[in-house]
This record gives structure tokens, sequence and C-alpha cells, in this order.
């Protein structure tokens, strides 16, 4: 249990918040940051369970970081794989931008944008059944990292819902998440 049960800021507003003050709640961010792995291993376990896939999307997860994995992916690029539809978990109306604001502070810039526009680029699969164009994406297509998230849909996401393949378990997984979350985040203000 954290030791701040009983320390609390002086302050009801924060224009009225001393140094002492936000010690105090930087402190705790700090033990919040430092606990983070341990939430996305709960949150990934929350995605067991019903779905309209043949599969859970904690199997639909697992099976895109395997996939990454076993083609020779790195670690962080791995943790991106498994953590790219986490979003469904605590924000399903825009999960791309949610897993992807999740794992900014600790992941290269091209990590991130894969994570953050893969919903765009998987509606190439599904869009042209409602009408529209599968080719929405294209509006990046100078984008310096269209090509790698086109190849991350098409090799770790868009086939990753079939239950005949073996992944590897969560479990294998932890350690990786463990070491990409123990980086120093990067400072929000840069």
């Amino acid at each position: 249990m954290s030791h701040f049960d009983d320390r609390k800021v002086a302050f009801t507003t924060m224009a009225d918040g001393t140094r002492a003050d936000y010690e105090l709640v930087f402190e705790h961010e700090k033990e919040q940051i430092d606990s983070q792995a341990d939430r996305i291993m709960d949150w990934l376990r929350q995605m067991e369970g019903p779905s309209p896939y043949q599969i859970s999307r904690l199997d639909h997860v697992l099976q895109s970081a395997t996939r990454a994995e076993r083609d020779g992916a790195d670690t962080e690029t791995i943790v991106c794989a498994l953590l790219h539809d986490i979003g469904d978990v605590i924000g399903t109306a825009n999960h791309s931008q949610v897993a992807a604001a999740l794992i900014r502070p600790y992941v290269t810039e091209q990590n991130w944008w894969i994570v953050n526009q893969h919903g765009l680029f998987q509606g190439y699969y599904w869009l042209p059944h409602y009408g529209r164009d599968g080719n929405e994406r294209d509006r990046y297509i100078d984008h310096p990292y269209y090509e790698a998230t086109v190849r991350f849909c098409a090799e770790w996401d868009q086939n990753c819902f079939d239950p005949a393949y073996k992944h590897e378990p969560l479990e294998h997984f932890e350690p990786m998440v463990r070491e990409i979350f123990a980086r120093t985040p990067r400072d929000p203000f840069d």
C-alpha cells in the first residue's frame, strides 16, 4: 500500500501549491510510473474473454507479438505489437490513440506513429465493406513511416485472428514489457 494515504498536499487549487506540495505529487507520480508495467500486464489479462472474433483480444495481441518476434523484430517493436490494441480495454472508441499515448514516453517516434495510425491503416481491409475507400491511409503516403505501418498491419495485425496459430503465452512477453517500461520516460514537455 502506498504511504500517501496519510500525506496530502495543502492546496485545494493548483495556483496555491508550494514546491513541497508538488514534491509530494511528483513522488506519488514516480511511484505510479514505477508500477506501470504491473498495470499494463493487468490490462492485457483483461483482454481475455468473450470476443466476436474466433479468438480473444488477448490471443490476437499475443499472435501479433509472436509474429513480430519470429520475424526478428527488436524488443521495443515486439512490445508495441503486444500493446497495439490495449486501448480496447480503456478507450475502445479511439483504441489506437489510447495505446499510442500509453507507449509514447518509452518508444521511438516510428513505433509510436505506427501504433497511433494502425487503426486507420487497418481500414484498408474493412472500409470497402461499408462503401468507403480502403486507401484512406494514403493521405499519409509520403510520411516516412507509411510503409512500416502498412507492413505492421499486413504482417502483424490483420492476420492475427487465427485460432490455429500457436503463439507464445503472455508470460513470455512480460520481461519485455518490464524492460520497456523501466526506461526513463521522456519529458512530456519536450
